[in-house]
Formats: structure tokens, C-alpha cells, sequence
């Protein structure tokens, strides 16, 4: 279900999480998965996107941005942007 009036307006369901000190949250659009680039000019994808995540969720926030916008500016090359892209990770 999109964030916004739809067609079909299903119901969310909310739900409590109990985080602990040193936990990360990360909140993404579709953006980045959803990126052509590559040698094939394909999309980058999901599976992808969260393993660069969790292999770097031990560094520091501020490298863990930067190693996402030089992978991405590489991975799409001279290919434009499709979509907006949005990464939000938040450090309890």
C-alpha cells in the first residue's frame, strides 16, 4: 500500500519493536534498489542492497554514507537517476 490515497485503501497495522542501545534502524525508498547501472544495465536490487547494508552496519554512520553514494554514483555510471532515493539510518 502506497503512503497516499489509492484505489483500495487497506488498513496498517502498527507495530512496537523494543530496540536497545546500539541498534540501527534503516528506512529506504525504492530508489536505490530499483537503480539501473552496472555492466548489464540492470537494476541494482534488494538482495543486494541489504547485504552492502549489513556489511557495513559496524562502521560509523557517516562512512557507512559515504560508502553508499560512491557505490551508487558507481553503479550508475553515466545512466540517469530514476527515482528518487532516500536512506535514512538512525544509530539508538
Amino acid at each position: 500500500m502506497p503512503i497516499a490515497i489509492y484505489q483500495r485503501m487497506d488498513k496498517f497495522a502498527a507495530h512496537e519493536i523494543q530496540l536497545q542501545k546500539g541498534d540501527i534502524l534503516y528506512l529506504f525508498s525504492d530508489g536505490y534498489a530499483d537503480q539501473f547501472g552496472g555492466e548489464n544495465e540492470k537494476k541494482f536490487k534488494y538482495k543486494p542492497f541489504k547485504q552492502l547494508l549489513l556489511k557495513n552496519a559496524g562502521k560509523p554512520m557517516e562512512v557507512q554514507k559515504e560508502i553508499l553514494n560512491n557505490i551508487y554514483e558507481a553503479w550508475k555510471g553515466d545512466l540517469d537517476q530514476i527515482d528518487d532515493v532516500v536512506v535514512l539510518g538512525i544509530k539508538i
